[in-house]
């Protein structure tokens, strides 16, 4: 995905570079982007970082992509003037990574005002320590978490305070049910708006839908998974309300000992950070229709906010740059690269052929295959690969291009996000989930986690091929 910010030369050096692409060239390129993937699910195993990974292939595509003369090398155009970037440079989409990495700084912040610790607690005790509406506080809190931070984050916060919960109140059994649940629900959350996963981010961005548009069209979904995920989990891992009186005053002694104000070291930064965070919904919520703020987009807002809460700590600035996810920042600039050369190298073009066919389907049977196609591919490597390629490939269809109301956008969406349900691996906060629950020694498998996470999955993408195909 190539930033609107950059253009290349002119569009007869891309017709030149694409004319001499041979059906060879192709595919070797493709064999790179299939062994890249296929890195990426393995990445436990290989002991490298995503950053690593896709770094090196970023390195040998680009070398091949300029021995092959596929790349268009020359100047490009800035603001209406012609200058010198290197090849890879504009290849790499700029606001996407000032969201990411603005969002970041952001969070890490005001969290520690102990604004979400304090959220938390306050759920705790008005459940009274009852398991059951436990479940539906932290079930509900993990999927708003999600939204506005983002899946880890929320994870951590909610799976630590699970863990401690359930055991002050001598509920452990209920610990793997509880965990898996949120780790489930995290990737509900993160279908709720525009900046809750970078799938979104990508996606959203390519095709021009609003962040309000966003959170109107995956609102209701969200709403109808997050009450099935908790029906379901409260049935199969048996968590139902306390039987007697005595065990409710029990339970409501027990939550009675939470103090939401342990993780508060100043009241008036714990107010900033509940205002900034007010104002960081609603100002990126409004960025298309700001004056100036439109034009300057939502990585400035993102690390507008972010610098602003650094005045803060600004002494110890340099504690929260330490603290940032560089790794995750490398991946995505690789990745953009990765994709860009293969978008040369015709191999995106060959995929869209493919699609193309899957499109030609209908918008009955061509979205609800997408979704489930998505899924499937999230489910075993990372589910950004598959969202970046997919919204390259969807902007140069002929028919669907940059439409948001396009429902074949959405089901990319929906397909990437819930994809990251049906295995450990397939998103960041499900691995962290089980990172959660290895900690307090319970014992759940690669096997184990798939077999209790199918019938979840299975229901959450039916009703998603439902929803976008019926609703959007």
């Amino acid at each position: 995905m190539i930033s609107d910010a950059f253009a290349l030369t002119s569009a007869t050096q891309q017709s030149h570079d694409v004319a001499q692409v041979t059906p060879a060239v192709t595919l070797l390129f493709t064999a790179l982007l299939v062994m890249m993937i296929l890195c990426l699910a393995l990445e436990e195993k290989l002991h490298a970082k995503k950053s690593v990974i896709v770094g090196l292939f970023a390195v040998v595509t680009l070398f091949l992509g300029a021995a092959f003369d596929l790349l268009p090398f020359g100047s490009v155009s800035v603001g209406g003037h012609e200058i010198d970037l290197p090849v890879y440079v504009p290849a790499i989409d700029w606001n996407v990574i000032a969201i990411i990495l603005g969002s970041s700084l952001f969070v890490d912040v005001t969290s520690r005002s102990g604004l979400f610790t304090w959220i938390a607690i306050k759920l705790t005790r008005a459940s009274g320590g009852d398991p059951l509406k436990l479940l539906v506080y932290y079930g509900v809190m993990t999927v708003v978490f999600s939204a506005v931070l983002n899946n880890v984050t929320a994870m951590i916060i909610v799976g630590s305070l699970t863990g401690v919960s359930l055991k002050r109140l001598a509920r452990d059994n209920l610990l793997l049910g509880f965990l898996i649940v949120e780790g489930l629900l995290t990737n509900i959350g993160g279908l709720l708006t525009l900046i809750s996963s970078v799938p979104n981010i990508i996606v959203g961005t390519t095709a021009g839908i609003s962040f309000i548009r966003f959170f109107v069209v995956a609102g209701p979904f969200v709403l109808v998974a997050t009450v099935v995920t908790l029906w379901l989990g409260a049935r199969i891992f048996n968590v139902g309300r306390l039987a007697t009186p005595e065990e409710r005053e029990k339970s409501a002694q027990l939550v009675a000992g939470f103090d939401e104000r342990d993780g508060i070291e100043s009241q008036a930064f714990f107010w900033i950070g509940a205002a900034m965070l007010i104002a960081f919904i609603a100002v990126i919520a409004t960025t298309s229709v700001l004056p100036l703020i439109r034009d300057l987009g939502m990585g400035y807002v993102a690390m507008a906010f972010g610098a602003i809460m650094l005045l803060r700590f600004k002494a110890v600035a340099d504690k929260f740059y330490q603290a940032i996810d560089w790794d995750l920042l490398g991946f995505f600039a690789a990745l953009f690269v990765v994709i860009n050369v293969m978008e040369h190298a015709l191999v995106l073009e060959l995929i869209g052929k493919g699609l193309a066919h899957v499109i030609g389907l209908g918008e009955t049977w061509g979205v609800g295959l997408i979704v489930v196609l998505g899924a499937a591919a999230s489910s075993v490597t990372d589910n950004i690969p598959l969202a970046a390629m997919l919204a390259k490939i969807l902007t140069a269809h002929p028919v669907i291009g940059p439409d948001p109301g396009s429902p074949f956008w959405w089901a990319v969406v929906f397909g990437a996000n819930l994809g990251g349900n049906l295995t450990p691996i397939g998103s960041a906060s499900t691995l962290v989930a089980v990172t959660i629950i290895h900690k307090y020694e319970l014992n759940l498998s690669f096997a184990g986690f798939v077999k209790r996470a199918l019938p979840f999955a299975g229901v959450q993408i039916l009703l998603a091929v439902v929803y976008v195909v019926f609703f959007i």
